[in-house]
């Protein structure tokens, strides 16, 4: 979605008791399954929800824990040893009847400090931020009229849209103050954004206005008659980002441990694994002929719709398979088409329940697939076309041991962005103390459109380097979608896709010229599932 809803943060302050008074119990978890996880491709952390009394949180980073624990950004959370956002964490808890989303979060606190040894401190630290301020001190916005609800929200598409022009994104804001707008404006645009945004516009009270950019990814495509957010905010409110060092309140980890202290043993009868999540209402119907084109929407409201699409692409979708090459399947579910109609919850009045994650949503459309269609499946290891990272001519920089091993979308901290000066290179990774085999395992999150298949290491290269990769999207790359699925040619195991006359350049092309890096294709063993039974048509 282009803009989220606010996100507020309640901080909670603890006094001091007055003499002679004990300190209030902190609020506990009555048991918690704390465990090292294995990390989802293409999914960050999901939970932070409490459904039935239990609290859970999946593929969480120690960073997700701790800002998720105290209410802080993930960039304000500093110092702490190098594997803070590598290693995944599972925590399902059962909290105490009544427990509200804001007294879990504070019930994380002594529990990551019990399992983790957990201890941190409030400081002051300088953070590379984008400063926001008004261009010749007046704004060009109007103060708020007041009656609608406050917050940001995406003005619907064109009914008729030009055919062949770029599409903009505009946001229509009502009751903002500038410091939620600067909390915002990362979370919603952030390839835009990689840093966060810190208010110093001097401007009160609450502001109406109305924005448009183009999409960073498709600026270069628009041209003359593309706008970027930077220029947006200047000319069409009055506003300025600017990059800088400032010090800000962050908190510092002063000690953690790496592995959790076990569960308990009552944990499984406490905590026993719930049932496979279901839909509470779903149809599912074979597409009218007349129907042309195809599209699905799944909503973070439980709400999935589906016209048009192919049942492979269902199946691909519900066992999140990104190359065609890990599944084998009927021929026929390539040309037979579906609508589905779905909800995670039967009511759509109820504003209470919490928002499905998409990883929550795949398991309740593969439940609902293999009841309705009577799927059999089973898993056997086949040679099919892998990804394999080598380094011929190796151009890296050794990283300081001791620096965070993380990947992040944009410049290095106080380096300018060389997306501004070429956008058909919008894609920029920057990798800090990463080693060449975690690179090679987190290549498909950062780049799934080329690297369909999970990608391994043959470089040789030991220890963690720091570099960036400037590159362009998949969609940029004459062919980039490639055949099967994955980028580039495949027969013969022969490299990927190279540069563009365009001037785009593909990620093997950007790999081999800035890294001194090879990303080929070759045959090696590879789990697939198989798919031994799939009925033509849904049972009722």
């Amino acid at each position: 979605m282009f803009l989220r809803s606010l996100l507020v943060c309640t901080v909670v302050l603890l006094s001091l008791p007055a003499f002679g008074q004990s300190a209030p119990a902190r609020p506990t978890f009555e048991i918690a399954d704390v465990r090292v996880s294995d990390r989802q491709i293409n999914v960050g952390v999901t939970g932070n929800a409490i459904r039935d009394g239990r609290y859970e949180l999946h593929n969480a980073t120690m960073v997700d824990l701790i800002r998720i624990a105290y209410g802080v950004e993930a960039e304000k959370v500093m110092g702490g040893p190098s594997w803070l956002e590598l290693d995944r964490y599972t925590v399902i808890a059962k909290a105490p009847s009544g427990t509200s989303l804001d007294n879990a979060r504070l019930m994380l606190r002594p529990l990551l400090a019990d399992r983790f040894t957990l201890a941190v401190h409030e400081d002051t630290r300088p953070l590379t931020a984008f400063a926001m301020t008004v261009v010749g001190g007046k704004p060009k916005m109007k103060e708020a009229s007041g009656g609608a609800p406050p917050g940001c929200q995406p003005a619907p598409p064109p009914q008729s849209p030009e055919p062949g022009a770029i599409p903009k994104q505009t946001g229509i804001c009502r009751g903002m103050t500038m410091a939620a707008f600067a909390q915002l404006l990362p979370r919603a645009v952030g390839q835009y954004l990689p840093n966060p945004v810190v208010d110093q516009t001097g401007l009160q009270g609450a502001w109406d206005f109305e924005f448009s950019f183009t999409p960073r990814p498709l600026l270069a495509q628009a041209g003359s008659d593309g706008i970027s957010l930077f220029d947006a905010l200047e000319k069409q409110l009055g506003l300025k980002l600017e990059l800088k060092d400032m010090p800000t309140s962050a908190l510092v980890v002063d000690s953690v441990e790496r592995k959790p202290t076990p569960s308990s043993p009552d944990v499984a009868k406490v905590l026993p694994p719930p049932p496979p999540p279901e839909f509470e209402v779903a149809t599912i119907k074979p597409t009218s002929p007349d129907q042309k084109g195809a599209n699905a929407r799944i909503q973070p409201t439980g709400m999935v719709n589906v016209v048009g699409l192919p049942l492979r692409q269902l199946i691909q979708l519900a066992w999140n398979l990104q190359s065609e090459e890990l599944l084998d399947i009927p021929k026929w579910t390539e040309t037979a088409r579906f609508d589905l109609v779905a909800r995670a919850f039967a009511s759509t009045t109820n504003t209470d329940q919490p928002p499905i994650e998409i990883d929550t949503l795949r398991q309740m459309l593969r439940t609902f697939l293999t009841e309705r269609f009577q799927i059999k499946t089973h898993s056997e290891t086949r040679q099919v076309n892998g990804y394999v990272l080598s380094a011929p001519k190796p151009r890296l920089t050794k990283a300081d041991p001791a620096s965070r091993t993380r990947c992040t979308e944009g410049p290095a901290a106080n380096t300018a962005d060389p997306r501004n000066r070429n956008p058909i290179l919008s894609r920029l990774i920057t990798c800090q103390n990463m080693t060449m085999a975690q690179f090679a395992e987190r290549l498909q999150d950062f780049a799934n459109g080329y690297v369909r298949v999970p990608a391994v290491d043959a470089t040789g290269l030991d220890g963690g380097y720091t570099f960036t990769v400037n590159f362009s999207p998949v969609g940029l790359v004459q062919g980039g979608a490639g055949r099967g699925g994955d980028a580039g040619p495949v027969a013969g195991g022969g490299a990927l896709a190279a540069s563009e006359p365009n001037g785009a350049i593909s990620l093997p092309e950007a790999l081999d010229r800035q890294l001194g890096l090879k990303l080929e294709l070759q045959k090696r063993p590879m789990p697939v599932l198989v798919f031994d039974y799939i009925a033509e048509k849904p049972i009722e």
